[in-house]
C-alpha cells in the first residue's frame, strides 16, 4: 500500500468529544481537518473520564464516517498524578518558563509514566504495520518509547504545540534526561517556531540523542474563518455587542483563563491606557473573553480570584455611571459569535507571557473587514509574532508598553491599518491549518519504518 494512502493514527490526550465528531470541532480536530477528511484515521486518546477503579487498557470504539476513534478511560489517581500533577503542575509550567509555578512530586512522574506505558498497551494492538502515527503535545512525551519497547515499527512522529524552554530550565526538570531519550523514540519532532526547536536541539545534544526538531508552524483555515465573522458581524449577537457600545471602539481579547496568557498584565497595561492617555476616557471600552480552564488546580483557583479583583479596580477606578471601561467574561463563547466579535474590534489584544504560537492572533486579523482592518497588539513572545510583520510588539510585562501600543492602535489611520493588515494577511494565508498537517505529514511519510 502507499505510504500516502496507509491509515493516520492520531494520538492526544483527549479525543473530540462524541457530539463534536461530525463537525471536527475543537482546536486540534479543526487544525487536522484536511488531514482527516478523506482518509482512513483512527484517533487514539483518553475519553475524559476519570472515575475507574484501574486505568483501562481495553479501549472504547466508535466511528465516523471514514474515522474510528478509541478512547481509554483513567483511574482518578492516574487523573491526578497523570493530567492535574506532572502534565500541568509540572510541565505546564516549566514549558512556559514558569518554574516558580512548577511543583514536582515523584508519585506524578510515575502516574504520567504509567499512564504513556497505558496509552502504549492499549494502542499498540490497533495498529497496522504501515501505519502513520502522530503523536500530540506534552503530556505524551514518553509514549513513542512506549511504544517501541512494545515492539511497534511505524514511523512515528510527535508535535509539541507549546513552546519548549532553554535547555537550562528544562534542565531543571528532575530525570529531565529520561523524557529527553523518549523523545529519540520518534522518527520526527516539530515545534511551532526556530528558536522552540533549536531549544530542544540543545537539549537533545547534551544527553546524546540524535535527530533534529524541525519548524512546522501552525495556522487556521483563514478563508473559512473571515466567512464566519462575515456571517457573525450580522449576527444577534454582533448586534448586540454593537449596539451596547454606544459607537465606542471595542479592545478585544480571547484567550482560555490560564497564568501563561498575561491576563493581569493586559488588566493593568488597558488602565495605564486610561490614566496616561484620558483622551480614551469614555471613548473606548475593553471586552475580555476567558473561559475557565482547570479549575480544579489551585494557580488557577488563585489566577480567577487576582482577576475578578483586577477588573473591580479598573473599573472602580475608571468607569462611568454610563460608561464600564472593563467587561470580563469567563464564560465560553461559540467560535463562530468570536469571529464576529474579532471583525467588530478596533484592536486585537493578544499578550501573552509564553505562547507556542497563539491561534488567536490569527483568527483576528482573518476575521478583519480589508477596507477597514483593526490593529493587532501582539506579545513578542508569542510564536505568531515571529509572522505578523505588521502587530504593534509589545513585552507584556511593561504595563506602560501596553498602553503605549494600545493608543498607538486606536490611533493608526485607515491607510496605514490597512497596509499591517495586508502584510499580516500574507503571513495568515501562507501558513494555514492545511500547510502544517501536510508538511509534517509528508515529512513523516518519507521517514523510513524502523526494523522491529
Amino acid at each position: 500500500m502507499s505510504r500516502l494512502m496507509s491509515r493516520l493514527v492520531i494520538v492526544s490526550n483527549r479525543v473530540p468529544a462524541p457530539r463534536e465528531r461530525t463537525q471536527l470541532a475543537g482546536g486540534l480536530a479543526v487544525a487536522l481537518r484536511d488531514a482527516i477528511i478523506g482518509r482512513e484515521t483512527l484517533w487514539f486518546g483518553w475519553s475524559g473520564n476519570a472515575a475507574a477503579t484501574a486505568t483501562s487498557t481495553t479501549p472504547t470504539i466508535a466511528a465516523t464516517g471514514k474515522v474510528t476513534y478509541a478512547t481509554i478511560d483513567l483511574s482518578a489517581a492516574d487523573y491526578r498524578g497523570f493530567y492535574r500533577g506532572f502534565s500541568n503542575t509540572m510541565l505546564w509550567p516549566l514549558l512556559h518558563s514558569r518554574m516558580g509555578l512548577a511543583e514536582f512530586r515523584r508519585e506524578d512522574l510515575a502516574a504520567y509514566r504509567r499512564v504513556n506505558d497505558s496509552f502504549a498497551e492499549a494502542l499498540a494492538p490497533l495498529l497496522r504495520p504501515d501505519d502513520t502515527v502522530w503523536v500530540h503535545d506534552y503530556h505524551l512525551f514518553p509514549l513513542g518509547a512506549a511504544l517501541r519497547r512494545l515492539g511497534a515499527a511505524n514511523r512515528l512522529g510527535f508535535f509539541l504545540h507549546v513552546p519548549f524552554p532553554p535547555p537550562a530550565i528544562f534542565a531543571s526538570l528532575p530525570q529531565a534526561d529520561g523524557l529527553l531519550r523518549d523523545l529519540g523514540a520518534y522518527d520526527v519532532l516539530g515545534l511551532q517556531t526556530a528558536e522552540d526547536a533549536g531549544f530542544l536541539n540543545q537539549a537533545l545534544a547534551a544527553v546524546g540523542v540524535p535527530g533534529e526538531a524541525r519548524v512546522f508552524p501552525i495556522g487556521i483555515d483563514p478563508g473559512a474563518f473571515a466567512a464566519a465573522a462575515r456571517r457573525a458581524e450580522a449576527g444577534p449577537e454582533a448586534k448586540r455587542l454593537t449596539s451596547s457600545l454606544s459607537g465606542r471602539a471595542l479592545i478585544l481579547g480571547v484567550d482560555r483563563l490560564d497564568y501563561s496568557k498575561g491576563l493581569p498584565q493586559r488588566f493593568i497595561g488597558f488602565a495605564q491606557l486610561l490614566k496616561r492617555f484620558p483622551e480614551h476616557r469614555g471613548r473606548v471600552t475593553m471586552l475580555q473573553i476567558a473561559p475557565v480552564s482547570r479549575g480544579d488546580i489551585d494557580q488557577y483557583k488563585s489566577l480567577r480570584k487576582e482577576l475578578d479583583e483586577l477588573a473591580g479596580h479598573v473599573n472602580a477606578e475608571h468607569a462611568e455611571f454610563d460608561w464600564v471601561a472593563l467587561r470580563y467574561l469567563t464564560r465560553a463563547t461559540a467560535r463562530n459569535t468570536l469571529a464576529g466579535f474579532h471583525r467588530l474590534a478596533r484592536v486585537g489584544l493578544v499578550t501573552p507571557l509564553r505562547d507556542g504560537m497563539n491561534l488567536v492572533a490569527k483568527e483576528y486579523v482573518a476575521a478583519q473587514n480589508p477596507e477597514d482592518p483593526g490593529a493587532l497588539v501582539l506579545s513578542c513572545f508569542a510564536g505568531a509574532a515571529q509572522e505578523m510583520d505588521g502587530a504593534i510588539l509589545v513585552n507584556p510585562y511593561d504595563p506602560d508598553e501596553t498602553a503605549e501600543a494600545l493608543h498607538l492602535a486606536l490611533s493608526l489611520p485607515l491607510e496605514e491599518r490597512r497596509d499591517r493588515w495586508r502584510r499580516m494577511w500574507q503571513a495568515v494565508e501562507r501558513n494555514t491549518a492545511r500547510s502544517w498537517a501536510r508538511g509534517f505529514l509528508a515529512e513523516l511519510e518519507g521517514a523510513e519504518a524502523r526494523a522491529a
